[in-house]
């Protein structure tokens, strides 16, 4: 794996699903550097630079996470959880995008700081259609700091 910039940490355990947003991303290419953490364990590792992501830097961080609620190891709401109560980590955009259909995860998932919350149609089309919108929206239209997502974080903690 790259050391480099990720545009999108992609959270997500069905195999399939992995396949069709990395599909639709790079089709639109919308973003260049994808990482796939396939349960919640491997995307705080990733996140928090330890473990085998150890090398890599909070210098660059993630420009988007995509974040599936129903995970293996770690559950997604506790991954946000952490993302979101970290000062290094707190300003980097996370879509939820889950088949969850709980009210209480929506709850939840806004209530820990995440930015939206998408449930993930289940037809092919309308799926793919949902990631190039949202990697549009999040990677080419909302504005970020220009100096990333991380020095931002520490702007507003001095």
């Amino acid at each position: 794996m790259s050391t480099g910039e990720i545009d999108i940490l992609l959270v997500e355990d069905n195999p399939d699903d992995v396949e069709l947003a990395l599909h639709a991303l790079r089709k639109e290419h919308l973003a260049n550097n994808i990482h796939v953490a396939r349960d919640g364990e491997e995307a705080v590792d990733f996140l928090f630079c330890q473990g085998p992501h150890a090398a890599r830097s909070f210098e660059r961080p993630p420009k988007l996470v995509l974040l599936d609620l129903k995970l293996p190891k770690v559950d997604g709401l506790e991954v946000l959880r952490r993302l979101k109560a970290d000062a290094r980590t707190r300003n980097i955009p996370v879509v939820i995008l889950t088949a969850s259909k709980e009210e209480r995860d929506l709850i939840m998932g806004y209530g820990l700081g995440a930015n939206s919350y998408i449930q993930k149609p289940v037809d092919f089309d309308q799926f793919r259609e949902t990631i190039k919108t949202v990697g549009l929206y999040w990677l080419v239209i909302n504005q970020l700091p220009a100096n990333g997502v991380a020095q931002a974080a520490s702007a507003g903690n001095k």
